[in-house]
């Protein structure tokens, strides 16, 4: 850099304009200083630069880019992290995967002749300056992960935002099949006919009160290592969620087209699963309907009866994920899976306990949830453990059936017992529930998040997948 340059540099942090902290950016014209370059952009890392971590380095990635939107930039060079091979790795990762979530761009719709759209970014350059980052195939796997996954949570972010009239349980299950085909893996896509014949009353129960009937999807990846282990990744498909006969308010109900935000983060993650073999055998379970008031929905005091026999008593039908999710799991379970990660926008009360900032966890099994934890730290994503005491179970305990689907008017430990009734049906199975009811959607841009569908989780399902990709 120029040192005329230089000295500007050091003249922002004097005067206190740039301080270096996390987030903070600044860009400085080169006036011609450094011909092919408009700006010197400055992106702060804050204290966190000096440890061996990697989210401070995913986030600058995110901020440059939005700082670059905001010059109309649209092209970058970007000087990689200076460290050991593996730190720099990490880091080289952890910065790809940030300026590549930092691009994403929620679709519009808009076909009229308004104000033209900004300029987006279009390349960034990482230039390598040490002869370990030049060896060649040094950083290129880790280039490679940091794409797949970044594209995986695009495409998780996209289905998510989609509107309900563009999105229905048929039309996300064409979206399952198509991928399938896409990376020639197997796909089952079971209609109201063929849900009713497995027994699936849960599902069949939730899109009873809608035209577009419920679609039951499975896709199943082979694994390498070929033995007896089979993850089993149940994520919730309701592509609009009405509340149904306990009808939801009007206020704020268009953000339910994110209600399949479960089932967007797994069929997102089919994008890493289909380039990438994973070790074990993993299947991917998503039960789709839409949740409608009509003259044939299910209501308050119904008793549904899934598929292994068990009934559900219904006292709250606008808690119909944790329904649909029953049917779910049991059919991952019939389907091998040895263990099991469900994902869901499931509780609106999740939002007392973490406000729109943590995903929430409950679990039977400490040591896979230690497992999805460990992985939610190195993918950067913020998970948070919630108990499972009997107490809680007790709650949901019904006299005319087998269990509730609500605990009490009062809604207490609603995010709790919400996902110990998934548990319920995971029996004995090692099982992690994540309530995204509060991270899969914002109303405005919090952190490096965007407004709209975030694709929360993605990431870390790919790092508990892939823990050394």
């Amino acid at each position: 850099m120029p040192a005329a340059l230089q000295r500007e540099v050091r003249s922002l942090a004097a005067r206190g304009v740039f301080s270096g902290r996390l987030g903070q950016t600044a860009a400085v014209p080169t006036l011609g200083l450094m011909p092919g370059y408009q700006a010197v952009l400055l992106c702060g890392l804050g204290e966190a630069a000096r440890s061996e971590g990697t989210d401070a380095w995913r986030d600058a990635g995110v901020y440059a880019v939005r700082a670059a939107h905001g010059q109309g930039l649209v092209r970058l060079a970007v000087p990689l992290p200076r460290a050991g091979r593996a730190v720099c790795r990490r880091r080289t990762q952890a910065l790809a995967e940030g300026l590549w979530l930092g691009a994403y761009r929620m679709p519009s719709y808009a076909r009229g002749s308004g104000a033209p759209q900004p300029p987006a970014l279009r390349e960034a350059v990482l230039l390598a300056g040490t002869a370990e980052q030049d060896a060649p195939g040094g950083l290129e796997p880790a280039l490679r992960a940091a794409r797949a996954k970044a594209l995986a949570v695009y495409a998780a972010r996209d289905l998510t935002n989609l509107p309900g009239n563009y999105l229905v349980p048929d039309t996300l299950a064409g979206v399952a099949q198509g991928l399938a085909a896409r990376y020639g893996l197997e796909c089952t896509v079971l209609d109201e006919r063929a849900i009713e014949e497995h027994g699936m009353g849960g599902l069949a129960g939730v899109g009873a009160g809608s035209a577009n009937p419920p679609r039951m999807v499975a896709v199943r990846v082979r694994g390498t290592a070929g033995g007896g282990e089979v993850l089993g990744l149940v994520g919730k498909g309701i592509t609009f969620d009405t509340g149904g006969i306990s009808l939801k308010k009007p206020e704020g109900m268009e953000e339910m087209i994110s209600d399949m935000g479960g089932a967007a983060v797994l069929l997102g993650l089919l994008h890493v699963l289909g380039t990438q073999p994973p070790r074990d055998d993993v299947v991917i379970v998503i039960p789709c309907a839409e949740n409608m008031p009509s003259g044939t929905a299910f209501k308050p005091g119904d008793i549904l009866t899934v598929m292994n026999g068990q009934t559900i008593e219904v006292l709250n039908t606008d808690a119909e994920g944790r329904v649909v999710l029953a049917d779910g799991v049991l059919y991952a379970k019939q389907l091998g899976a040895t263990r099991l990660i469900d994902v869901a926008t499931l509780t609106g009360s999740v939002l007392m306990s973490f406000a729109d900032v943590a995903t929430g966890a409950v679990a039977n099994n400490e040591g896979l949830l230690g497992e999805v934890l460990s992985a939610a730290q190195r993918a950067g994503e913020k998970v948070w453990p919630l108990p499972n005491y009997p107490e809680y179970h007790e709650m949901l305990r019904s006299s005319v059936a087998d269990i509730k689907n609500a605990p009490s008017k009062d809604r207490w430990a609603g995010c709790i017992t919400a996902g110990l009734f998934i548990g319920y049906f995971a029996g004995e199975t090692p099982w992690v529930h994540l309530d995204t009811g509060g991270t899969a959607w914002l109303w405005s841009p919090r952190g490096t998040e965007p407004v709209g569908g975030t694709g929360v989780m993605v990431r870390t399902l790919a790092e508990y997948i892939y823990p050394e990709a």
